[in-house]
């Protein structure tokens, strides 16, 4: 078969015209998916555009107003509770300045004698007044001494001075000792932290503890009460273990000599408010006041406390 070379250039033409046509329909093809796509971003862009509805702009001012309104409220509230705190944390600080201020004006009131109803105590419930005064403050001898010469005048009859480490029996020992008529479980200066003092003078008594004192005297009551009651090493079987009283412990206190009277009243000079190990047998019904520190110690402020005490009423039940 003889292909003639018309021939061959109709069919070269016919493939050339199909590749071109094939061609011209892909560009048509991406050109139609061009503009499809141009046409959703637009739609997007006039959707993004379009001004909300009123329905919408509502829902979202509320949402913003009520995260606001939370967010605000928890600050207020912060901010409150801050305030009332400091407040009243202020009225405390100024009502007690104002007690203070009170006692303070009212205690040099008395001291130059402006009201009379200071001047004459009843002193029928109080046969014995206790000191504590602190260590730090116990060197200001001075002190000491002004305050047992106010106690003289206002018709104490039993002072009982106390101090942790024992220095006021050093330091007013001595001064004492040449005051008095007779001393009972006097102390060298080498013992003077083991044993009580107890100075008898011509208008009073004065009885200078310290902290050894009080863990001497239980000490020595255990041992009596041990050689009392269990005589052997062990209890035997037939017999019950003693119970110990209050009563068998006093008695015993007395019996080795660390009983002595029970203060109504006691002041404390210092900073701590408690009694700094003052012996507890001897508290059983005392009044505890702090009077603050000794530098501060006014005449009037212990007339002040002895007169208020001497109108009180002490229920001691049966």
């Amino acid at each position: 078969m003889v292909i003639s070379p018309s021939s061959t250039n109709s069919s070269l033409s016919t493939y050339r015209f199909l590749f071109l046509l094939r061609r011209e329909l892909v560009r048509a093809d991406f050109v139609v998916g061009v503009v499809c796509y141009l046409q959703a971003m637009a739609d997007d862009v006039t959707r993004v555009l379009k001004p909300p509805s009123l329905e919408n702009l509502i829902c979202v001012s509320l949402l913003l107003f009520r995260s606001w309104q939370k967010l605000n409220a928890s600050i207020i509230l912060k901010l409150i509770l801050v305030f009332c705190w400091y407040l009243m944390h202020l009225l405390v600080c100024l009502v007690h300045i104002m007690a203070s201020l009170k006692k303070w004006l009212l205690s040099y009131i008395i001291s130059f004698g402006l009201l009379s109803k200071y001047q004459n105590l009843q002193l029928d419930m109080l046969n014995c007044l206790a000191v504590v005064v602190d260590s730090e403050e116990a060197t200001d001898t001075r002190k000491i001494k002004h305050l047992l010469c106010w106690l003289l005048t206002m018709d104490i009859k039993y002072i009982t001075l106390y101090d942790m480490q024992g220095l006021l029996k050093k330091t007013l020992g001595n001064d004492l000792m040449s005051l008095t008529k007779t001393s009972t479980r006097s102390c060298a200066v080498d013992d003077v932290k083991t044993m009580a003092s107890v100075f008898q003078m011509e208008k009073m008594t004065v009885e200078i503890l310290s902290l050894s004192d009080g863990k001497e005297g239980i000490a020595k009551a255990a041992s009596f009460l041990c050689s009392k009651y269990m005589k052997d090493d062990s209890v035997s079987c037939n017999k019950s273990e003693p119970a110990f009283t209050e009563s068998d412990v006093a008695n015993a206190l007395n019996a080795v000599g660390y009983c002595g009277p029970e203060p109504q009243l006691l002041l404390i000079y210092g900073p701590a408010r408690c009694h700094l190990g003052f012996p507890p047998w001897r508290l059983t019904y005392t009044e505890i006041v702090h009077m603050g520190s000794l530098r501060f110690m006014n005449y009037g402020a212990i007339l002040r406390e002895i007169y208020q005490f001497s109108k009180k009423h002490q229920n001691y039940g049966t």
